[in-house]
């Protein structure tokens, strides 16, 4: 009786250990909507690259002048760096265009990110480098 209350225990914390990591991670479109696309344009004010995803930060100027920062969340670091994208490509003051999809959460500036473009024309994102046509 011992040794199955013990195989139990055991099964159970081993199924909650591994179903851990795969509840941490979320869907894209659980936090983005993507028939909501964004396009904004602005300077680099920080880029993170953690784990799970990357961070992209910028300064955008509404059309009244106000400064607002946006927060555009990205692939993961390796993902990011395997696609083109090198850690010191972009320096806080690097004006930038970026596409990607609006947070669900619209009272929040945020959104995914689809592409970055440089204003020399290079482009970064989920599909690799590119040159702007």
């Amino acid at each position: 009786m011992k040794q199955r209350f013990l195989a139990v225990l055991g099964s159970g914390l081993m199924a909650v250990a591994l179903s851990a990591p795969a509840s941490a991670h979320h869907s894209f479109a659980a936090s983005y909507d993507m028939s909501a696309p964004i396009e904004v344009h602005g300077k680099i004010t920080q880029v993170l690259l953690r784990n799970p995803h990357s961070w992209f930060r910028i300064e955008v100027k509404d059309a009244s002048g106000k400064v607002e920062e946006w927060s555009f969340e990205a692939g993961t670091p390796s993902g990011m760096i395997r696609n083109g994208y090198k850690p010191d490509v972009l320096k806080p003051g690097t004006e930038v265009t970026i596409k990607g999809f609006r947070a669900r959460d619209t009272s929040q500036p945020r959104g995914m990110l689809r592409e970055l473009t440089t204003t020399d024309g290079h482009v970064y994102g989920l599909f690799g480098p590119q040159e702007s046509k």
